[in-house]
Order: structure tokens, then C-alpha cells, then sequence
């Protein structure tokens, strides 16, 4: 059975070639941690977040530091428990990413985001923007939900699809509670 464009698209990003990658990521790494793209580098994948190419629709490429978050040492007095450098963020990168896109561009709502590359210190995101505001995604019977006041800030409030991976509303056993009590932790799995 003949495949579409997009699936090619997507066998092509699974295992990209460094010829592909490596003079996009040496200009990105020299360049801004935020720039407005013209359009999406992994379009299957765009296309399949909801990505449209019309008036409204902003592509953002994201650049965010790997590693752990480590705090900078406090430089006054603390009690011996409370002098912690090393802090574990419970928010993965790509939410991450999600909300520095949308302080960057407040008047745009973030609609979806993916990861299209890494090297040794940075992961690189594409998120998807939409102007609530346009007329042209007002009349988008797939988009206009996004205008409505209960979705205002969506990426701060952890409304994303990154957002709530990371909040643990993503269980996929039935036996879990989706995003259990902290007292019933110890109890998971017995």
C-alpha cells in the first residue's frame, strides 16, 4: 500500500543524518534562546499538533540548557538544611520551553510543542502559537477554543500536553490512581 508524504517526512526525522542536523545546530547554538521561524522544521509532526499554515498560527525554535537546575549558592546565613544548590525540577524541558515562549509573546496562547534536536548542552523545541484575537482562527471551528478565558496562560498553568505529562495526569496502568496523593506513595505497588 502506497504511503503518504507525511509518513516519508517522519521516517526521515527518526534517524536524521548529521549532514541534515549539524549546520542548523552550530547556527542555533550561536544564535537567540528564542526566534520566530518562518516555518516548522518537522512539518508531519507540526501538522499532527495542529499546526495550519494561516494567519494566526506562529512557529517559535527554543532553546533550553540540558542538565540539572542547579541553584546559585546563597551568599548569607541559613540553616544547615536549607543551604540546598542542587534542586530537582519537577517540570520537563519541553514545558520548559513552553513557558518561556509564551513570557516572550504574551498576546499569543501556546497551542503544542515537540522536540527537534539536541547536542551536548542544549535540547532545541518548536512551539506552536496562536493569536486568539485573529479573526482567521475566530472562525476556526478546530481552533477557536483556544480564545475562550478559561484557556488564557495555558503553558504557566500546566494545561499543555507537556504541562500535564509532567503534573502525572498521563497514567496508562489502571490500577494507579492518575496523579496520586503524596501520602499514597508509599503505597503504590503493593
Amino acid at each position: 500500500m502506497a504511503k503518504g508524504m507525511y509518513h516519508y517526512l517522519g521516517e526521515l526525522w527518526k534517524k536524521p543524518t548529521r549532514e541534515l542536523l549539524q549546520p542548523k545546530l552550530i547556527q542555533w547554538r550561536a544564535g537567540e534562546s528564542i526566534v520566530e521561524v518562518e516555518k516548522p522544521l518537522k512539518l508531519d509532526r507540526a501538522r499532527a499538533l495542529g499546526y495550519k499554515a494561516k494567519k494566526g498560527i506562529f512557529v517559535v525554535r527554543v532553546r533550553v540548557k540540558r542538565g540539572g537546575r542547579k541553584r546559585p549558592r546563597h551568599k548569607h546565613g541559613r540553616k544547615t538544611r536549607k543551604q540546598h544548590v542542587y534542586k530537582n525540577l519537577k517540570m520537563n524541558y519541553r514545558w520548559v520551553a513552553e513557558i518561556r515562549a509564551e513570557k516572550k509573546y504574551p498576546n499569543l496562547e501556546v497551542l503544542n510543542s515537540y522536540q527537534i534536536a539536541k547536542d551536548g548542552k542544549y535540547y532545541f523545541f518548536e512551539v506552536i502559537l496562536v493569536d486568539p484575537s485573529k479573526p482567521e482562527i475566530k472562525s476556526d471551528k478546530n481552533l477557536n477554543w483556544i480564545g475562550t478565558p478559561g484557556n488564557h496562560a495555558r503553558a504557566q498553568r500546566g494545561l499543555t500536553s507537556a504541562g500535564k505529562q509532567s503534573r502525572g495526569l498521563r497514567s496508562k496502568s489502571p490500577n494507579l490512581k492518575v496523579r496520586p496523593s503524596v501520602r499514597s506513595w508509599g503505597r503504590i505497588g503493593k
